[in-house]
């Protein structure tokens, strides 16, 4: 990564080969129009979770969705006054099932634009009703299927047994699954999604095979404190939820330790305010538009900048076998305030951190590729 600055140790701008995003949630209809241009502006490429309702089962709901997307960039753009479309490719995934087949996972494989096949536990979080019931029971076959084709299985790591407690349920999931998905299935590629835990973090580095793991800006940045500090804070709610301080610094050691198994993966997740501010209100944080800046600043708080650019921009597409994007992406020093909420759709979003701001933003210099 090269930085541009008088002092080397608090630089002023920073050129990144353009990042990806290894974990989003781009939503539909409406609401898809008015999210996608905060990612496409930043990322060259994003993962597309495939919990819609109804979810993305088979390859052809993966092209169907895959042209919705392309659709509302450019709808998007148009409505922004763009002069250009932003050069951004979604990379989609497949909703496994306890009936999903070996026959799909072979088929989306070949199509070339199917990179990945999510593992929702049944009840696990946002549209997971369709979940997997019992992964090595159940999808044994389909795993098998995956393994053979280098088809990488992403995870949301935790169980949902309801006599767990909720913050022992990463660690839990490991036992459980982990552990003995992996002895089932050594040469299979797993993401683990979103890690919380130091419990996590350290599996992720020791564990044998072909493994690794995104980790989000909102567990970078906060510990559970932020759901409660000036009373109950919506918008801070996510799932897996955020931890205690001494797992925050495990994810930020992790993520700024240079390991290639950690990469970025926002997990930004739009929902509409009310949603979240109800009596039952939706997990997830809206994270997208301040993606880098996000990033940066986590990065930047343990004073190794230097180790952004592999994380955000080398490790993920190693580990999915693509080649780095060839445009770059600057970040540059300067106030970049958070607004109380964006629009989407017919309602509006309030993005993480909402009336703070961040000492890093996406520059708009004329070198961005």
């Amino acid at each position: 990564m090269a930085t541009e600055s008088h002092a080397a140790s608090s630089p002023a701008r920073i050129r990144l080969i353009q990042p990806d995003d290894w974990h989003l949630h781009l939503r539909d209809g409406s609401v898809l129009r008015h999210v996608v241009l905060d990612s496409a502006r930043q990322f060259g490429r994003a993962i597309i979770m495939p919990n819609l309702k109804p979810p993305v089962l088979t390859l052809e709901d993966a092209r169907a969705y895959r042209d919705r997307i392309r659709n509302a960039l450019r709808l998007a753009c148009e409505q922004a006054g763009a002069d250009a479309m932003p050069s951004f490719e979604p990379l989609m995934t497949l909703y496994l099932t306890d009936r999903t087949t070996p026959d799909e996972i072979r088929r989306a494989r070949d199509s070339g634009f199917v990179h990945g096949v999510k593992l929702y536990p049944a009840g696990a979080t946002t549209h997971s009703d369709a979940g997997v019931t019992d992964l090595l029971g159940q999808c044994r076959t389909t795993l098998a299927a995956m393994q053979a084709c280098g088809m990488p299985l992403l995870v949301h790591g935790e169980v949902t047994d309801p006599a767990v407690d909720l913050f022992d349920r990463e660690a839990v999931f490991i036992e459980r699954v982990m552990q003995p998905l992996r002895r089932a299935f050594p040469e299979l590629k797993v993401v683990f999604e979103h890690l919380t835990t130091a419990d996590g973090a350290a599996y992720v580095m020791q564990a044998e095979g072909p493994i690794g793991a995104t980790l989000t800006p909102q567990h970078l940045l906060y510990n559970r404190n932020a759901l409660f500090k000036g009373g109950l804070r919506p918008h801070w709610y996510c799932l897996p939820v955020l931890k205690r301080e001494t797992h925050r610094l495990a994810l930020l050691e992790a993520a700024t330790s240079g390991n290639p198994r950690f990469f970025l993966g926002t997990d930004s997740a739009p929902h509409p305010r009310g949603a979240k501010e109800q009596d039952c209100g939706c997990a997830g944080c809206y994270t997208a538009r301040y993606a880098m800046a996000l990033y940066a600043t986590a990065f930047e708080s343990v004073g190794r900048l230097d180790r952004l650019e592999a994380f955000a921009s080398k490790h993920g597409p190693a580990f999915y076998g693509l080649p780095p994007n060839p445009g770059a992406l600057i970040l540059e020093r300067g106030g970049n305030p958070i607004p109380r909420d964006l629009p989407l759709g017919e309602d509006v979003v309030v993005p993480l951190a909402a009336g703070e701001s961040l000492p890093w933003r996406v520059s708009q210099d004329a070198e961005q590729a």
